[in-house]
């Protein structure tokens, strides 16, 4: 194996500043909100046409880079040519550089707290290319570079297609719940509201004092912010638990922004933010519950626009509002044939964290030199 040698980051790798200008021929556009945050990928790409300011070029030879302090770990390697916004570094390695060691290099916390550390401004600082440029850090050869990149590569490969394989799996699911029961829903289907169906609880904060980011005692959800892709992401515990959601519950945001939704992985407390919902002739109709919920969210959301300053929705709100409510037979039927789908999206999705966790673990250690790799 090769020694690891100290360069300036300038010598490994540039920032590419080639510019698009409105009227231009149409791109793909990415900005900072298409960028999963923490995830290394994308959840959205925009259009240029919608697009009223000059913006930057990339293609599959560079990869990206958030500039802006709020956003942290917002990078992306593409496999297309575009444009971005210009709060995106655009990077490009120098020589024979490895473009994929680079970016894990760019990804690692340890030089995103560095970079956010230099950025400057008052209400969204940004980082400092030169800064950053004159830095120094230690590299090994470009072999090796990518001997570590194809290992972090390769848990992202899988991560990716496990994303994929769930988007194709819940617009199936989603299909299955709207060929039965809307395109061929009975007009002898009973009309009630909410509670006829499910029970569902809102959600209650414990004081502030009993929360901890250390996890010690219940993981609680407060809202859209601990969403994540069909799971909530831990990151508030709490020692007083007031109210709670079992495993598999359908969580609901409802406050600003009302209608995002989640299932719960685990027994949690929830917070103010939240309410719970479960199928009450039978608990364990966790797929029927949530891709019914998943159905009601257009008119859900609908309630962003109720109150004075944000959105909310209520109690009330919950306990008024109409649904069809089909019969029990058709009910039991979709969830017997539509749940070995949604498990597979289930354990897709607990795989996937298996995998980002193990991605996030080796990460600093192969950038360090800490652990090596065979090539």
């Amino acid at each position: 194996m090769s020694e690891w040698s100290e360069y300036k980051l300038e010598e490994i790798a540039q920032l590419k500043k080639d510019s698009w200008k409105v009227g231009d021929e149409e791109l793909p556009y990415i900005a900072l909100e298409h960028i999963v945050e923490g995830g290394l990928r994308l959840q959205g790409i925009g259009d240029s046409n919608t697009i009223a300011s000059n913006k930057f070029r990339f293609n599959s030879d560079c990869f990206l880079f958030g500039k802006l302090r709020p956003y942290f770990r917002k990078l992306f390697r593409p496999n297309l040519e575009g444009i971005c916004s210009t709060d995106i570094w655009v990077v490009k390695p120098k020589g024979e550089n490895d473009k994929d060691f680079l970016f894990y290099f760019f990804a690692n916390q340890e030089f995103v707290d560095f970079t956010y550390s230099s950025s400057s401004g008052t209400r969204m600082p940004r980082a400092d290319w030169k800064f950053v440029g004159e830095s120094k850090w230690n590299f090994p050869d470009p072999t090796e570079q990518k001997a570590i990149a194809e290992v972090l590569s390769s848990l992202d490969d899988k991560i990716d297609l496990l994303h994929r394989q769930n988007k194709t799996l819940e617009e199936m699911a989603e299909t299955l719940f709207r060929q039965w029961f809307v395109e061929e829903a009975k007009e002898d289907w009973e009309v009630g509201v909410i509670p006829n169906e499910f029970d569902f609880l809102m959600g209650q904060s414990p004081k502030g004092t009993s929360f901890n980011e250390n996890g010690i005692g219940m993981p609680m959800y407060q809202g859209n912010a601990d969403f994540g892709f069909r799971f909530p992401n831990r990151r508030i515990y709490t020692t007083e638990s007031k109210r709670l959601a079992q495993k598999f519950d359908t969580l609901v945001s409802v406050r600003a922004p009302v209608g995002e939704q989640n299932m719960a992985l685990e027994k949690c407390c929830i917070g103010r933010g939240v309410a719970r919902f479960r199928y009450k002739s039978n608990p364990e109709f966790y797929t029927y519950t949530y891709f019914k919920f998943k159905y009601l969210m257009n008119e859900i959301k609908q309630f962003n626009n109720e109150g004075t300053v944000f959105g909310s929705i209520s109690k009330s709100d919950f306990e008024k509002f109409e649904i069809t409510i089909p019969n029990q037979e058709v009910v039991e039927k979709f969830q017997n044939e539509v749940k070995p789908i949604d498990d597979k999206v289930i354990d897709n999705t607990i795989q996937i964290r298996t995998l980002e966790k193990l991605r996030d673990t080796l990460l600093p250690k192969l950038m360090s030199g800490e652990v090596r790799i065979s090539y």
